[in-house]
């Protein structure tokens, strides 16, 4: 039988990927790191002899969304297995191809709406109602996320936008939906729940991302949790992810489907080894 190779390719080593190399350690599975800061791929030849990463089977783990993205790209023109896909990964990144992915689905999500312009975002916001939410349709960590109190803090922002790159002049927004001051994330793996924690808005801060010090608290899965994140999460391709769901008056909605996770603050409040189990899926993946 050959042996198993895994890779991982990440352009900063966080808590997550050491969580995920020392998990490579405790089973025994041998894990080749690549530093996407000093990858160089020939695009033209497209065959993965003579290509550094011979690995049957690649997690991308870069924080850079875009040079994750194309990085994945490339390997996979090398017929090279990479965790997340193209595919899904182009999708996650994307809000409103998110959105797109999800509504076709089903999945119930928050009440959105895309406009080209101040003058259409204005009109959206009149069938969406204040307060609303404008969201960059690519970004991390809450990052450009604004609220929309009155047609007034709107125009103010829209005129902000409008100075932007022109990726921050599609306006994506959002109900601004009634829920508790904290939010569900749910991370599936393949078609498992695997574990779920509530995220709690820090002190001053309406957003609930633990990356701006919001806290993480052990999450039941319930069997509307556990439905909902999995359909959601297979409306997007599938593979290792986390699914962003609120509490809303009318049950849970989904909002968002994350490609490349961060679940240092969830291994310990729930005590699920998640880096075990991302290695175990990345072997049988390549038993395939």
């Amino acid at each position: 039988m050959n042996k198993i190779a895994i890779g991982m390719v990440y352009d900063q080593i966080r808590p997550e990927e050491r969580m995920i190399i020392e998990a490579a350690k405790r089973k025994n599975v041998e894990l080749k790191l690549y530093d996407a800061n000093n990858l160089i791929i020939d695009v033209v030849n497209s065959s993965k002899k003579g290509f550094e990463i011979q690995e049957d089977v690649v997690l991308q783990r870069c924080i850079s969304y875009f040079r994750g993205f194309y990085i994945t790209a490339l390997l996979e023109s090398k017929d090279i297995t990479v965790v997340n896909s193209f595919k899904v990964s182009e999708i996650c990144g994307n809000k409103l191809l998110t959105s797109i992915a999800l509504a076709k689905a089903g999945v119930p999500t928050p009440k959105t709406v895309v406009a080209f312009t101040p003058s259409s975002a204005l009109k959206a916001l009149e069938e969406i109602g204040y307060p609303a939410t404008l969201k960059p349709i690519v970004g991390s960590w809450g990052r450009l996320v604004a609220p929309l109190k009155d047609s007034e803090s709107a125009r103010a922002i829209f005129e902000d936008r409008e100075l932007m790159f022109p990726l921050y002049q599609i306006y994506y927004i959002q109900e601004m939906v009634q829920r508790p001051p904290r939010d569900i994330r749910c991370f599936v793996i393949e078609d498992r729940a695997v574990a779920a924690i509530y995220r709690y808005s820090p002190p001053g801060d309406w957003r609930t991302n633990t990356a701006r010090g919001g806290r993480a608290e052990a999450c039941k899965i319930t069997p509307e949790l556990e439905e909902l994140s999995i359909k959601a999460a297979k409306a997007v391709g599938g593979g290792i992810l986390g699914v962003d769901l609120m509490e809303s008056n009318n049950g849970l909605l989904v909002h968002e489907v994350n490609a490349t996770t961060e679940f240092h603050s969830t291994v310990p409040a729930t005590g699920v080894d998640i880096p075990g189990l991302i290695i175990d899926y990345l072997v049988e993946k390549a038993r395939r």
